[in-house]
């Protein structure tokens, strides 16, 4: 079952951070998966992946579920991207729903192609599809409902991709993420170049693998004229995905000091208004973070934002992590 299974960071940071609060961690020996927090007040506090003995669980479930959270959000009037939620056959059949496959491609129609196809409650950019045609449509779809039994189409919207991190009404941490690119040197094919971006990944302990074969960069490539074989000129940006996870292969640039106090405001009420005390908020921004609000979308909200990806991008993301979790545990004791 947890075959190839490697520990996800943040046992191991706090464990390594907990100390210097006078706490204690311990962690389940064989996986590494679940911990426990002792303080030295007594309070013990626990923790499984990525998610905290924090936030609120009936507002920590709303957050994994992509389409209620953007009921909620859109009935705030926070800016949320249009789009629908569709189920499977199975649950289409369980559930007494016409909203299927069928439905959906009918309601991608009224959107107008490219549109998004995304699992409802997927995380890391898992099967998040930008679909141009008819069968790319279905394919993405099928794809989605594979881990899934709810899939979201949205309406594509362009611009810069931030994470915003919020804890206890303060942001502790924001980044620019950058979706999957190569850049030519006028000599190496696309696929070689992706195989020294891998090689970086794993000299920095990022646990992030590219997937050469997966069938969204094939299509991305083929869209613009090339494929894993071409050689692009030298200076030339390739992008090879169109989400910006950093699981799946994207980049940071660390804004925290950056962002603009009216964008802090947004992300802060956002978290408070979810019900939230920590949480990753995902903006789109036409412009920059850093100017005052124009046109921007609110992604989505995580109540569980992973930093794994993040942390091995270098030695200075790694102490804004370590920074960031000894605050967590600080709010944790409390």
């Amino acid at each position: 079952m947890r075959t190839n299974y490697r520990a996800p960071l943040l046992g191991k940071v706090l464990k390594k951070i907990a100390p210097q609060i006078g706490a204690r961690v311990v962690l389940e020996p064989e996986w590494n998966i679940v911990g426990q927090i002792l303080f030295k007040n007594g309070r013990k506090r626990y923790f499984r992946y990525s998610s905290l003995d924090l936030n609120p669980l009936g507002a920590s479930d709303i957050a994994k579920d992509k389409d209620y959270a953007n009921f909620f959000m859109r009935r705030m009037g926070y800016p949320v991207i249009p789009g629908k939620a569709f189920f499977s056959h199975d649950w289409c059949k369980a559930i007494g729903s016409r909203r299927g496959i069928d439905a959906a491609y009918r309601y991608a129609r009224t959107l107008g192609f490219p549109v998004v196809v995304k699992p409802n409650s997927g995380s890391q950019g898992t099967n998040v599809a930008f679909a141009h045609t008819r069968a790319e449509f279905f394919r993405a779809m099928r794809a989605s409902f594979a881990g899934d039994r709810v899939a979201l189409v949205q309406r594509p919207v362009k611009g810069t991709d931030y994470r915003v991190v919020v804890l206890d009404g303060r942001v502790i941490s924001a980044y620019e993420r950058i979706p999957l690119h190569v850049v030519g040197d006028g000599r190496r094919t696309i696929r070689q170049l992706l195989k020294e971006k891998q090689r970086r990944f794993v000299a920095a302990s990022r646990d992030t693998r590219l997937k050469f074969g997966d069938p969204r960069i094939a299509l991305k490539l083929r869209r613009q004229g090339l494929t894993l074989r071409s050689v692009p000129p030298e200076g030339a940006r390739i992008y090879l995905l169109d989400n910006a996870n950093l699981s799946t292969g994207g980049d940071s640039v660390d804004v925290t000091k950056d962002v603009h106090p009216a964008f802090r405001r947004i992300a802060v009420r956002l978290t408070k208004d979810m019900g939230l005390r920590l949480c990753g908020v995902d903006i789109m921004v036409k412009g920059s973070i850093t100017e005052k609000p124009g046109e921007y979308w609110v992604l989505e909200v995580n109540a569980a934002p992973g930093l794994d990806h993040y942390v091995a991008t270098g030695r200075a993301q790694e102490k804004i992590v370590e920074k960031l979790y000894l605050e967590v545990l600080e709010s944790m004791a409390r």
